[in-house]
């Protein structure tokens, strides 16, 4: 009797045992469903490690990250409800060093700073499929007013397209201090990327044709989109032995102001896409391993 009675307690038990056992692994396979942008999105302090960047700029995440201070000597960060004024230290210095010498020397009265990335870096709620690991940045190509924005104008400002279309830039918003401004990202040797419009570059191209050292022009790269801000993408910053840099940009002529420039004006490239297949969100398994750490840490 005894024996039995024994034997219905031990199988209870492995019957409560099991389902726990299901439970957590059912729990644990949820959480990898997570999109990792509902993860590092609704995190609203940097991982307090050794600043490091991992991974590639459309899929990692960043250690570290230091805040560009949303009021500076030459800069005012827009849309601080984002909270996306995140980024490696090199990059925010450099941001910093921007600002203070195109005012000083090129007739930019300030930066109008966009999204950087967000505190842990990583995929973003909305936006970008860029900025996750801290080392990409968009300014915007509207100058800075000679005043302090209130928080409600930095949500409501509107950024300013230089360009006409695809194919023209507008004189009428367009000015050598924009081409002095990006002329000068592009000159910093951590910078990987300048991101313009097509005109923009084009403009770029015809403006400095009697320069002596048009060096800085095989940085910047057309793509779409890149008509009311520019973007600065640097390169892996020392220490981040786990990130990947874009290879470097090695146009044939040079500058990237023939033939290269001239494709980007055939009208195959500005076809609406008739079906747009929608990606699947990225989950933390896609990320570098390194990424959890960063997510989990306080």
């Amino acid at each position: 009797m005894l024996s039995r009675f024994i034997s219905v307690i031990l199988f209870a038990f492995s019957l409560v045992l099991a389902t726990n056992i299901s439970a957590n692994a059912a729990s644990k396979a949820k959480a990898r469903a997570v999109p990792a942008k509902q993860l590092f999105g609704h995190k609203k302090g940097p991982a307090k490690l050794t600043p490091r960047a991992y991974g590639f700029y459309a899929k990692g995440c960043l250690a570290g990250g230091e805040d560009l201070p949303v009021t500076g000597s030459a800069w005012q960060v827009m849309r601080l409800s984002r909270n996306r004024n995140w980024a490696h230290p090199v990059m925010i210095e450099l941001i910093k060093k921007l600002a203070i010498d195109a005012k000083a020397q090129d007739g930019w009265p300030g930066l109008l700073v966009g999204d950087l990335a967000q505190p842990r870096g990583g995929p973003m709620l909305s936006g970008h499929a860029s900025h996750q690991v801290g080392l990409d940045a968009d300014i915007w190509l509207r100058p800075m007013p000679d005043r302090v924005l209130t928080r409600k104008e930095r949500e409501t400002m509107s950024a300013i397209s230089v360009v006409k279309s695809y194919k023209k830039i507008n004189p009428k918003i367009w000015t050598t201090a924009h081409a002095r401004l990006i002329r000068r990202a592009a000159s910093f040797p951590q910078v990987a990327r300048i991101f313009v419009h097509p005109p923009i570059k084009k403009a770029l191209c015809n403006w400095s044709k009697k320069s002596k050292d048009r060096s800085w022009l095989r940085k910047v790269r057309p793509y779409y989109g890149h008509h009311y801000h520019f973007h600065i993408r640097i390169n892996c910053p020392k220490g981040s032995t786990n990130c990947r840099n874009q290879p470097a940009a090695r146009p044939k002529d040079g500058t990237g102001c023939g033939a290269e420039l001239t494709n980007w004006y055939a009208p195959k490239r500005w076809r609406p896409i008739k079906k747009y297949k929608k990606k699947r969100p990225m989950l933390m398994a896609s990320l570098p391993a390194a990424c959890r750490r960063v997510l989990n840490a306080k």
